[in-house]
């Protein structure tokens, strides 16, 4: 029943390397609740796995820095009554993640300069709103 967890097309990481705890949810349902493991708690191993290498672990631990724990990714999931559904979750989750964990960073971008254009058409509504506030000031109003 335990399946590996496919990341990509070039990552799998199997069943042994995760590790499964199951507890029972919180909340409204009834006897249900009380009777069945549906809470599902799963955990990947970063720093201890074997099939990332240290190119990876390293981009996983700054990239998700802060849903580290002990090195190790820890999803909870008890949203559904079914435990099979919390699971399948879980393992959602956990892989999207990883997906997002080991993307590239995005290329900084290079700085420029406003182009001349730009200057002048900035420098054009800055004259239109100094003359209007200057044409504002000083005339007493007429309208008597």
């Amino acid at each position: 029943m335990v399946q590996e967890l496919r990341i990509n097309e070039r990552l799998v990481i199997p069943a042994a390397e995760l590790h499964w705890r199951f507890s029972r949810a919180s909340g409204p349902g009834g006897q249900g609740v009380n009777t069945t493991d549906s809470r599902v708690e799963l955990r990947f191993d970063v720093e201890g796995s074997r099939v990332l290498g240290p190119f990876r672990k390293a981009r996983l631990k700054e990239q998700l820095a802060s849903r580290l724990e002990d090195g190790c990714l820890r999803v909870v999931v008890a949203e559904e009554r079914s435990q099979w559904q919390n699971r399948q979750r879980a393992m959602a989750r956990l892989a999207d993640w990883l997906r997002e964990g080991l993307k590239p960073p995005p290329p900084q971008r290079r700085a420029t300069r406003p182009g001349r254009a730009a200057v002048k058409r900035r420098l054009d509504a800055k004259g239109r709103r100094s003359e209007l506030k200057r044409r504002r000031q000083g005339r007493p109003s007429t309208d008597d």
